[in-house]
C-alpha cells in the first residue's frame, strides 16, 4: 500500500473515533421514563419522608454480570442520577466459597462500561464487626438462639407450604447459654455445621422464610476480603437490610423473588436500632427469550467447555456482549424500552436486537469485506494498473468522512454472489450476466475456472471501462450490485459468525438446558478478506460490513492474526424461523 493511502486511511479512522466518542453514553443521560417506583419516590420526597435519595446495586461477586443485572443497574443508578442522589455499588460477599476478586473486578468494569458511576463501593464484609454486634443484640433480646440440629434435622422440621414447622429442641435455650455458644462459634471452637444462629420468629408462619431463619453459619473458608479473620458468616437475608441501613439507603429495590423475604427484611430492622430505616420495593426481573440468567447454569456452560469463558460473545453476560460488539447505549436503551413493572413477563429477543441494530446503524463505520471469498480475474483490466475509489464512511453522516478503496485486476467477491445455473430472479453474478461492483465498474462473467476436484476456483470476467463509478453512458440498467475487495490490497482475517446460543425460547425450562444449545451459534470463517481501511481497534470501533452485518475486532487481534466477531446480522433472520415454526 502506498504511504499516502495509508496516511489518509489513518486520518479517516481517527476522525471516526472522535465521532463515536462524542456519541458515548448520550442515551444514558436523557432518560425521563416513569414507573411505579418513581411514583413512590416522588411521593416520599413530596411528603418529606426523605430529603435525598440513596439506592444501591448489590451483586454477589460469584460470577459475571448478565443482561438481567443490566436492568437493575439502569434502574438503581438511573434513579440516583435523575433525583440528584447517590447509588452505591455494594458487594454482598457473605458466601466465601463461591466469591473471588476476579468477579469483583469484572463487576466494577461492567458497571463503568455501561456508563454509571457509584457513590461508594463497599463490601458487605466491611460490616462484619457491626453485623456480629447486631446478632449479639438479638441474642440478648431473646430473639435469636444457637441451634445444634443437623442440616437434615432442620430441613425436616422446617415444614412445607402446607405443613407448619416444628420447634427446634434448642429453641428455648437461655440467653446466657446462647451467648456462650455464639461466642464460641466466632472463636473457632466448633466444626462446620455443628451449630448455627437462628432468629426466633414463628415456626408456624405461612411464610417459610419467617420460620426461624438461619442468621449465621460456621464456614472455615478464607474470604477474599477479610482473609481468615472470621469462621462464621452471616446469611444474605440478615446482611442485606442491615447493610442498607448502615449505608443510609432510602429505597432498596429488589426483583420479585425477594418479595417473600421482605417480612424478614422488615423484622430484622424493626428489632434492631439502626442508623436509618430503608424500605424494600420489588420489581419484575428481566426474562429474555433464548437466554439463561442463572449464574449457576451460566457457570456450567463455562466449566463444561460449551463456551469460551464468561466473556464468550454468545453469552449474554455484560462482558460477553461487550466483546461481541454490543454498545452500552443499546443495552441502556433496551432497559429503558422494556420499562419497570410489578408483573413478570418474557421479553422477545428481537427487542434487544432491534435496540442494538438501531444504535449500530447510526454509528457503525461502513466497510467492504468478503467472508467466503471467490477470486475474480478481470481479464481486460491492465495487469499493472491500480486505482482508488472514494467511499463514504457512513452514508447518512458526512461528518464521518470518506476513505480510499483500492481496485486492481484481481478481486474477491462472496462465493454466494455467484451461481452457475442461476434462476431468472437471481440478480447477482452468473455466466453471461452483468453486475455492478460497489463504487467501481460493471463486470460480466465470461468463464468459470475449476480445480482438479472440479470445484469452482475462480471466475474470469470483463469490465466496462465506461461504467466507472457504477453507471454506464449508454444508460443500460444493471439490477445487481455486489461488494468486493481488491485481492492485491486485501487483509486476510478470521471472522467469527456468532448467533443465538440457544434454539429454544426458554432453555431454562428444559430438563437439560444443554439440549437446547444451538450447534450453529458459532461458525468460523478462516479465510475472510477485508478492505485495507479496516483497523484492528481492539473492540473500539463498530463496523458494518456492507450487506453482511455488524462486526467488531476481537480482543487480542494482531496484524498477523486479525479476528473479527459478528455482532449482529443486518436483519432478523430468526423472525422467519419463528414464524414458520
Amino acid at each position: 500500500m502506498n504511504l499516502g493511502l495509508q496516511r489518509d486511511r489513518l486520518k479517516s479512522v481517527d476522525s471516526i473515533s472522535l465521532q463515536i466518542h462524542s456519541m458515548s453514553h448520550s442515551s444514558a443521560d436523557s432518560s425521563d421514563s416513569s414507573n411505579f417506583i418513581r411514583d413512590i419516590i416522588d411521593a416520599d420526597l413530596a411528603s418529606g419522608k426523605h430529603a435525598r435519595i440513596v439506592t444501591r446495586f448489590p451483586p454477589e461477586p460469584n460470577g459475571y454480570l448478565h443482561i438481567g443485572h443490566a436492568k437493575s443497574i439502569c434502574l438503581n443508578f438511573g434513579i440516583a442520577r435523575d433525583y440528584g442522589g447517590d447509588c452505591n455499588l455494594r458487594f454482598d460477599d457473605t458466601n466465601p466459597e463461591k466469591e473471588s476478586v476476579e468477579y469483583v473486578n469484572s463487576i466494577r468494569r461492567d458497571v463503568e462500561w455501561l456508563g454509571f458511576h457509584w457513590h461508594s463501593n463497599p463490601f458487605a464484609s466491611d460490616y462484619f464487626d457491626q453485623l456480629y454486634g447486631y446478632a449479639v443484640d438479638l441474642v440478648k433480646q431473646g430473639k435469636a438462639y444457637v441451634d445444634s440440629q443437623s442440616a437434615d434435622e432442620m430441613r425436616a422440621n422446617r415444614g412445607t407450604l402446607k405443613q407448619p414447622g416444628v420447634d427446634s429442641p434448642n429453641r428455648n435455650r437461655g440467653v446466657e447459654e446462647n451467648m456462650r455458644l455464639f461466642e464460641a462459634m466466632k472463636n473457632d471452637e466448633f466444626a462446620d455445621g455443628e451449630h448455627v444462629l437462628r432468629a426466633k420468629i414463628d415456626m408456624q408462619s405461612p411464610n417459610i422464610n419467617m420460620r426461624d431463619p438461619v442468621l449465621y453459619r460456621i464456614r472455615h473458608v478464607t474470604h477474599h476480603n477479610t482473609g481468615d479473620k472470621w469462621c462464621i458468616y452471616p446469611l444474605y437475608d440478615f446482611t442485606h437490610g442491615l447493610s442498607d441501613a448502615i449505608e443510609g439507603v432510602t429505597h432498596s429495590l429488589c426483583t420479585l423473588e425477594f418479595e417473600d423475604h421482605r417480612p424478614l427484611y422488615d423484622w430484622i430492622l424493626d428489632n434492631l436500632e439502626t442508623p436509618s430505616r430503608p424500605e424494600q420495593t420489588e420489581f419484575a426481573r428481566l426474562q429474555l427469550e433464548y437466554s439463561l440468567t442463572s449464574k449457576r447454569k451460566l457457570n456450567q456452560l463455562v466449566t463444561g467447555g460449551h463456551v469460551d469463558g464468561w466473556d464468550d460473545p454468545r453469552m449474554l453476560t455484560i462482558s460477553g456482549m461487550r466483546r461481541r460488539g454490543f454498545t452500552p447505549e443499546s443495552i441502556v436503551n433496551f432497559c429503558d424500552m422494556i420499562g419497570v413493572t410489578k408483573k413478570d413477563s418474557t421479553i422477545e429477543m428481537g427487542v434487544l436486537e432491534t435496540s442494538l441494530r438501531d444504535n449500530l446503524n447510526a454509528r457503525a463505520v461502513r466497510r467492504m469485506a468478503v467472508i467466503n471469498p471467490l477470486k475474480v480475474i478481470i481479464e481486460n483490466y491492465p495487469e499493472d494498473q491500480e486505482e482508488v475509489f472514494s467511499g463514504a464512511n457512513h452514508p447518512q453522516n458526512p461528518d464521518y468522512g470518506t476513505r480510499e478503496v483500492p481496485f486492481s485486476r484481481e478481486i474477491y467477491i462472496e462465493r454466494e454472489d455467484f451461481m452457475e445455473d442461476a434462476p431468472r430472479k437471481f440478480f447477482r453474478l452468473s455466466p453471461g450476466r452483468e453486475v455492478r461492483l460497489r463504487f467501481a465498474y460493471y463486470i460480466t462473467c465470461k468463464e468459470v475456472l475449476r480445480d482438479e476436484a472440479g470445484e469452482i476456483e475462480a471466475l474470469v470476467c470483463t469490465y466496462d471501462p465506461q461504467s466507472r463509478g457504477g453507471s454506464s453512458p449508454d444508460g443500460r440498467k444493471v439490477k445487481g450490485t455486489i461488494h468486493w475487495v481488491s485481492a492485491h490490497h486485501a487483509v486476510s482475517a478470521t471472522v467469527n459468525l456468532y448467533d443465538r446460543l440457544f434454539t429454544s425460547t426458554n432453555p431454562g425450562a428444559a430438563a437439560d438446558f444443554h439440549q437446547a444449545l444451538n450447534p450453529e451459534s458459532l461458525v468460523v470463517m478462516p479465510e475472510a478478506k477485508l478492505e485495507p481501511a479496516i483497523e484492528l481497534t481492539d473492540n473500539a470501533i463498530a463496523y458494518q460490513f456492507e450487506r453482511l452485518g455488524y462486526f467488531i475486532s476481537d480482543y487480542g487481534s494482531t496484524s498477523d492474526n486479525p479476528v473479527f466477531n459478528r455482532t449482529m446480522t443486518l436483519r432478523d433472520s430468526w423472525a422467519k424461523i419463528e414464524k414458520s415454526g
